[in-house]
């Protein structure tokens, strides 16, 4: 394997997404990822559609570039071999709620007795400490919690559903890669291993960012479509003659001035920079007006000639031809177990040094197991054995 990350050695014992994404995003930049999962609970994510034959396509994509061994962590066999494995893998990430891993024998603190040097991450969706900490949610409860939610919508229909994980990407999945990769840097200067405690709500909340901190300077709460960027004032959507939409993002005087230009109402750059709410919403009125004189195809070429924040809004099949994503190499080909070619949306991470490897889709449950026991030592007989009992598959 190469990549940045060449030569970090990453158990993951994580299913479903906040997990799963962290490991594949570091994976893809070079760490050799070994995924550890129940041969009677398998990763749900397995069984999502659409499928490839056999594969899920999000498990084929989410888990790619990495192994996998089918081991019961109740079974006292299947531990001792996690604790084997220690010794060469330096680094955990976990998604169980807490206080699991301690009842299996494979937390931190017992681990670390061992092994200064390991480095420990866990996802959850409330942390380690706190009185919600054993509760069980998901990210649009996360996003509740956290004040997201509240301004995240319109007035008339309230908050709103987003098309993706917010709390489980941007706040378990990104925060766990920069905790992980923050915390190799550390061992790299002192030598020394750290547990990492990564709370989705908690993540949630630092999203807030601006707004989080607006609030706690005036003890204002930003309301729906009340800022500049959730619906307040003309920064929104558009739709057009034929019931597409426009993303409108023309903010800077540079810009506003030539979406104006193109609309044939000059007049309005004024408006635009006026932010009484009256005005904005009778702005806004005309500009929706405006918008549905036209198709979606017109708009869009005549957009294209300007160079003024406004994108038209592509479903993923016009993503996937645009020329711009072509370009960037942001679709591969990359080969699963069975011989069958899967597209994937590539890693996003660029590298002048080095290049992202596609070595395999998502694995087969167990896929990995014999392989890895023999590396261990274990020899055919006791491979057998261990599958007769149930410690693997």
């Amino acid at each position: 394997m190469s990549g940045p990350l060449s030569g970090l050695k990453i158990l993951d014992f994580s299913t479903l997404l906040p997990g799963p994404y962290a490991t594949q995003l570091l994976a893809d930049m070079g760490a050799q990822v070994l995924r550890i999962e129940s041969p009677t609970r398998p990763d749900l994510l397995r069984f999502a559609p659409p499928m490839v034959g056999d594969i899920s396509a999000g498990h084929g994509s989410i888990n790619r570039n990495k192994d996998c061994i089918a081991l019961d962590l109740k079974n006292p066999d299947s531990t001792k071999i996690v604790k084997q494995l220690l010794e060469e893998y330096d680094i955990v990430l976990e998604q169980f709620r807490p206080g699991v891993m301690q009842r299996l024998g494979l937390d931190y603190e017992t681990l670390q007795a061992d092994k200064p040097e390991l480095i420990y991450c866990s996802i959850t969706g409330y942390g380690q400490t706190g009185p919600l900490k054993s509760r069980a949610g998901h990210d649009i409860n996360y996003l509740a919690l956290a004040g997201l939610s509240s301004y995240s919508g319109r007035k008339d229909t309230g908050p709103i559903l987003s098309g993706t994980q917010i709390a489980d990407i941007a706040g378990g999945t990104h925060h766990a890669v920069m905790g992980i990769l923050a915390a190799v840097i550390e061992r790299n200067n002192n030598g020394k291993g750290q547990y990492i405690d990564i709370s989705m709500s908690d993540a949630a909340l630092a999203l807030t960012t601006t707004a989080g901190a607006g609030h706690l300077a005036d003890g204002k709460a930003p309301e729906l479509s009340g800022t500049m960027l959730n619906g307040g004032i003309f920064y929104d959507y558009y739709e057009t003659a034929d019931g597409r939409h426009l993303s409108i993002g023309s903010l800077e005087p540079q810009f506003s001035k030539q979406l104006f230009d193109a609309l044939g109402e000059p007049d309005w750059f004024e408006r635009a920079n006026n932010y009484s709410p009256d005005v904005q919403a009778a702005l806004k009125s005309d500009m929706i007006a405006s918008f549905k004189a036209k198709s979606f195809d017109e708009w869009t070429v005549i957009f294209a000639a300007l160079d003024a924040c406004v994108e038209p809004v592509l479903n993923l099949g016009e993503t996937l031809q645009h020329p711009h994503f072509q370009e960037r190499g942001m679709y591969i080909d990359i080969k699963a177990a069975d011989g069958q070619t899967l597209k994937q949306i590539a890693s996003p991470i660029k590298f002048s040094g080095s290049q992202v490897e596609y070595r395999s889709a998502g694995l087969p449950i167990g896929a990995s197991t014999e392989a890895v026991l023999k590396s261990l030592g274990y020899s055919n007989e006791e491979i057998t054995k261990l599958k007769s009992d149930g410690a693997v598959a």
